[in-house]
């Protein structure tokens, strides 16, 4: 007999991301070698109830989830045979309330929501940061997930059997029809609910929150197994979760104590890993938990900025100044280098190192000869001073960096990033895999489905950088933004 026809090729084998965001929906499917073999995004609806609130339909959501699946297989002719293991990574502190039958009680209130201000305005007054700030490594404020379902649970009328947490929660209650309902350790740590140092509910946040502890979900590793989904022609497991930044900050290789990087989303987040120990900030930085596996914790130290890439859409959307994000770069490139234009993004407070929920954005320096273009320069500077803030405090705590490795929507824009090594006067390197996001939450799978045997196993499929070194000082124009920024806080 032909042995040519008793040989059957082996299929290829994939990882399945879902990678939930701030205003779309994306389903990516890597190879066993971590390379993105295709990609499905679709956007879903943002509400603006009232000035400072932030809301999203859950409903649709799943429906972009599912509908983002189902097109990623199709076109690359897959079944659910020949997927490993599902991986999620998601916006993070965005929360809602469900039913046992999994429907949402409401619409989800957005981390980007400033509608718990005055709750947490009124913990600061009692003199409570500190205490709070042991307990979980944040701060109080109207971003984290606790004070919002504490709204959430003053405003709705609950019944008996009712279930609560942050999206990644909630997708996989939805995809696993309800049999498991659990969250990974790095998004429980956005929460204000969870004791970072023992990695579990806090009774006395739960307490002071109103929160009922008994009606949490279970606290599990980032890499772990999360149950099965049967959705998509057959059962496939779940076996890796992790919020956006922690997601990016595996994709990047940031796996040793010292390593930083920064993704520039919808908001901007760096993240330091600071190794075993948790690492209290002097100067309003956050600690949180930077990914837990096999019960063994890395933390990390963050800096948040809630408005990076959505501000470049608020010109885009709102003022019209081009009709793609990416045509911000052109147009900065052509602005006057004397203008004196100067942007605030504070359109929903401003995050570290000053957390005001009640900041609002302002542009200053406008005279008769400013154009869109010097006011988009100024933008894509703004969102540079706003790291150079986050760097600033790092340093204070005795980080001493070297180097920044960044990704998201935004560092496709090189002139942005040569702004921004200019800005930090430090080395900054762009992977050439800019889905560090998803490549994170494809290592977590791998690693609950032991595909792959440990952390340090997957650096060989990190990737390699193109560097942009500092051309020229920006200091004076940053401290100038900083007196601008004082002004507004005033």
């Amino acid at each position: 007999m032909d042995n040519a026809k008793l040989y059957k090729p082996q299929k290829m084998k994939y990882f399945l991301v879902i990678d939930q965001g701030t205003s779309s929906t994306r389903a990516i499917l890597f190879d066993e070698k971590f390379a993105v073999v295709n990609v499905s995004q679709t956007e879903f609806k943002q509400f603006f109830p009232k000035d400072g609130w932030v809301e999203h339909d859950a409903n649709e959501i799943f429906d972009t989830v599912v509908g983002c699946i189902k097109d990623v297989m199709k076109k690359s002719e897959t079944t659910h045979k020949e997927i490993i293991a599902i991986g999620i990574t998601n916006q993070r502190e965005t929360c809602l309330l469900w039913d046992k039958k999994g429907n949402p009680l409401g619409k989800a209130i957005v981390w980007q929501d400033r509608r718990t201000a005055e709750l947490c305005n009124k913990f600061k007054k009692e003199g409570l940061d500190e205490k709070i700030n042991q307990i979980t490594g944040l701060l109080p404020d109207p971003y984290f997930s606790g004070t919002k379902l504490s709204w959430l649970l003053e405003d709705t009328k609950t019944p008996k059997d009712f279930f609560m947490g942050t999206i990644d929660t909630f997708l996989v209650w939805k995809l696993t029809e309800g049999r498991s309902y659990s969250v990974d350790a790095t998004n429980a740590s956005r929460t204000l609910l969870m004791d970072i140092n023992n990695v579990s509910w806090s009774e006395e946040m739960c307490n002071l929150l109103n929160i009922p502890i008994d009606r949490l979900p279970e606290i599990k590793n980032s890499a772990d197994e999360y149950g099965e989904t049967s959705l998509f022609g057959g059962k496939i497991k779940i076996s890796g979760i992790a919020g956006d930044q922690q997601s990016a900050l595996l994709g990047q290789g940031c796996f040793k104590a010292g390593e930083a990087k920064s993704t520039y989303g919808t908001g901007c987040f760096m993240m330091l890993n600071t190794g075993p120990d948790v690492k209290l900030s002097k100067s309003k930085l956050l600690s949180t938990i930077g990914y837990q596996i096999d019960g063994k914790v890395s933390y990390a130290l963050e800096g948040s900025i809630f408005m990076a890439g959505a501000s470049v859409q608020w010109l885009r959307d709102n003022l019209e100044f081009f009709p793609s994000a990416p045509e911000i770069e052109n147009l900065a490139k052509n602005s006057n280098k004397n203008s004196n234009v100067s942007f605030i993004p504070a359109f929903t407070g401003l995050g570290a190192p000053y957390w005001d929920p009640e900041a609002r954005g302002a542009i200053f320096g406008l005279s008769r000869e400013t154009t869109k273009n010097d006011i988009s320069q100024a933008l894509l500077e703004a969102i540079a001073f706003q790291t150079k803030d986050v760097f600033e405090c790092m340093s204070s705590d005795g980080v001493d960096l070297k180097s920044l490795k960044i990704d998201g929507g935004m560092v496709e824009n090189k002139y942005f990033n040569q702004i921004l090594a200019d800005v930090l006067n430090l080395k900054i390197l762009l992977p050439d895999n800019k889905e560090a996001t998803a490549k994170g939450a494809a290592f977590l799978a791998s690693l609950g489905s032991k595909h792959t045997n440990s952390l340090f196993d997957l650096n060989e499929f990190v990737g390699s950088y193109e560097q942009f070194t500092p051309l020229e000082s920006r200091d004076s124009k940053y401290q100038s933004w900083k007196n601008l920024v004082n002004k507004i806080l005033a």
